[in-house]
């Protein structure tokens, strides 16, 4: 199984947050090919971390999971890009998360998110916990 793994997911980690060690186990298990981040995450995540006075965390991000490990990089086309709006409505998300879902459904990737807007929608999503236990045959 491969993964989208959602902005929030990378932030719980590089923040340190209440789910990072689950987050950690979830990502410890996976293979880098298997998990995906998208472009718009990427910016995302650099600007909280950059905003945060943590220039030199954002650099070792990029280097670790796309130079190291190798995780996927998506950026989406304008062929998808114009689904954005449509699955706004479809499912009453936000552009980053219409966005998210576009590049998941585009690229046949299960959706690793803590964002519950994501259980309204017809692929639904899987927080890292429930992965960590797919994962080990549950």
């Amino acid at each position: 199984m491969k993964y989208l793994v959602d902005t929030n997911i990378w932030l719980e980690l590089l923040l340190e947050q209440d789910r990072a060690e689950a987050v950690r186990s979830f990502l410890g298990r996976c293979a880098g090919p298997d998990l995906a981040l998208t472009e718009f995450s990427l910016y995302s995540i650099g600007l909280v971390i950059t905003r945060l006075g943590q220039k030199a965390l954002f650099a070792s991000f990029v280097e670790d999971l796309f130079i190291m490990a190798g995780v996927r990089r998506i950026i989406l086309e304008a062929e998808h890009l114009i689904r954005i709006p449509d699955t706004m409505s479809r499912f009453q998300l936000d552009f980053d998360d219409a966005y998210q879902y576009v590049a998941a459904e585009t690229h046949d990737l299960v959706l690793v998110s803590f964002d519950a807007d994501f259980d309204r929608t017809a692929r639904g999503r899987m927080t890292p916990e429930q992965a960590l236990e797919h994962l080990a045959g549950g």
